[in-house]
């Protein structure tokens, strides 16, 4: 990281300097000047900013039926949706911003926008708020710092000599279509009305200390925390179904992350001869979601060899070897936040062994037999049944099983589960694990609607030392993991351009490494 490399002259050390707050060491190796010339100097002799060319983004086009089916849930009551702030890496670097999901849901703001923004609900009179909701929506940041003020060279964090130019609220209102205002206005506008018999304001935990304090110091003696849950819970559920914008987003994604396992497959030669292997195969995705999307949805999983067995292997530091199988677990998240989720697991050297494939077979099988079930009027909960079927009847084949694949099929038993211990199925969209805060009733236990996305994922994971198995299994690690859209009369395999089946794998290889 640069720092100011102005010279400063050299002194005497001064005793009080021993004083000097713990805080404010942070300090010690700046050798920016702060005389009021130098001010006066830097300040000056700038030309006119170019014209930012800003336009309505397409997000905006729906954004607004979002906060309109919130705003119906919470009349009369005031809904504060913080974006988030930055958080704290290193020592003074921070980890890369990202918007808090539900504040980019409703304002249609993805990549890096905007830190410290809040999107505040105000409530009004029923039918006169915007598009005759019972709220007007307006957008708190903080923006452009003209460059006659102190924050525009000397802010690190927020400067833009440091960081680059931020928008304007015009410039915002234009993009988001939602009215804007400064971020100094916003405990006065939180505080209207508000109060022990007056407007009660709620506000969507976890996501700024700051703003969360300004919002309970104004609201004092209501006990609002259970409403700020509901206000959450509603945010979240409100995610459950897609609309047609979201839908291409997804499949934007999706079709992203595919590109990126292209580039895995010819990084390959590459992994096997590198100590870190897995490394290579992480680096390639990163690098490919750097340039062709916003960021990496998740930490990538590239799982070599018994590595696979581990459901989260995120260290991804192990070798890749020929002639074992490497789990790849990764997803693109593009400039609207949306993310794929996609897992494949490939033989390394292009080819599965009659064991890897006998395994790969069974968990593809698990896999089709949920995407039957995958439709309207199916509960969410069958997917993972339809699934586990197919997976103790495999294993009762194998012999695996100490009971009949029935038996371990009943609530008390789950012998089968020890081979597959996570889920079949999550919601996806803005967060990998999306609508995570919805009701179980609404998740779970809901009926399966034309609109929702979500994922299919079995898997058999027999590590190293197990002893119930035999020893050809041990150290293998299978999932299969595709993206499925709900429709009037079916499903879509969103990554379904993406082979699965063993024998279109390893020609999908062949072709990629020019054999």
């Amino acid at each position: 990281m640069s720092q100011d490399a102005t010279p400063t002259s050299t002194s005497t050390p001064n005793p009080a300097d021993d004083e000097q707050s713990l805080a404010s060491r942070g300090q010690n190796r700046s050798q920016r000047p702060t005389s009021s010339t130098f001010v006066d100097f830097i300040t000056s002799g700038w030309g006119e900013r170019a014209a930012t060319g800003a336009t309505r983004a397409a997000a905006a086009d729906h954004t607004a039926a979002r906060r309109s089916r919130i705003s119906a849930q919470f009349p009369g009551e005031r809904l504060v949706v913080p974006a988030g702030t930055f958080r704290v890496r290193s020592n003074d670097t921070d980890h890369r911003f990202r918007p808090h999901s539900a504040f980019a849901h409703l304002t249609g703001l993805g990549m890096e926008q905007e830190p410290d923004a809040v999107l505040v609900l105000h409530p009004v009179e029923d039918g006169t708020g915007d598009d005759g909701s019972a709220h007007h929506a307006v957008l708190y940041m903080r923006p452009l710092a003209g460059r006659d003020t102190v924050e525009f060279f000397s802010d690190s964090r927020y400067g833009e000599f440091w960081v680059g130019a931020r928008p304007t609220l015009e410039d915002l209102e234009t993009v988001t279509g939602i009215a804007t205002a400064h971020l100094d206005e916003l405990r006065d506008a939180i505080a209207k009305d508000a109060g022990e018999d007056g407007v009660q304001v709620l506000v969507v935990p976890g996501v700024d200390e700051t703003v969360e304090a300004v919002v309970e110091e104004i609201r004092r003696s209501q006990d609002a925390g259970e409403r700020d849950e509901k206000l959450a819970e509603a945010l979240s559920e409100l995610r459950l179904l897609k609309d047609a914008w979201e839908v291409e987003q997804l499949q934007l994604a999706v079709d992203t992350t595919i590109e990126g396992f292209e580039k895995i497959v010819r990084a390959l030669p590459d992994a096997v001869t590198h100590r870190r292997g897995e490394r290579v195969i992480e680096g390639t995705f990163l690098g490919h979601a750097r340039l062709e999307g916003n960021y990496v949805g998740y930490e990538t999983i590239a799982a070599a060899g018994e590595h696979a067995t581990t459901l989260h292997w995120t260290d991804n530091d192990g070798q890749v070897v020929a002639g074992e199988l490497v789990l790849v677990d990764a997803g693109v998240e593009v400039d609207s936040l949306y993310t794929a989720d996609v897992t494949r697991t490939l033989p390394v050297d292009g080819t599965f062994t009659d064991v890897q494939r006998r395994i790969y077979q069974a968990v593809l099988d698990a896999a089709d037999a949920a995407f039957a079930v995958a439709v309207p009027g199916s509960r969410f909960s069958d997917v993972h049944a339809a699934a586990m079927q197919v997976i103790a009847e495999r294993l009762e084949e194998w012999g695996l099983l100490p009971v009949s694949a029935q038996e371990a099929l009943l609530p008390d038993n789950q012998h089968h589960r020890r081979w597959m211990v996570h889920g079949t199925s999550h919601h996806l969209g803005l967060d990998v694990h999306d609508c995570a805060q919805a009701r179980k009733e609404l998740y779970l236990d809901a009926i399966i609607e034309p609109g929702m996305v979500f994922t299919i994922e079995p898997g058999l994971y027999f590590k190293s030392d197990d002893l119930l198995v035999p020893q050809e299994y041990r150290g293998i690690g299978v999932r299969i993991e595709d993206d499925v859209l709900i429709t009037a009369d079916g499903n879509v395999n969103l990554s379904g351009a993406l082979p699965r089946d063993p024998d279109a794998v390893e020609a999908w290889m062949a072709g990629l490494l020019g054999r």
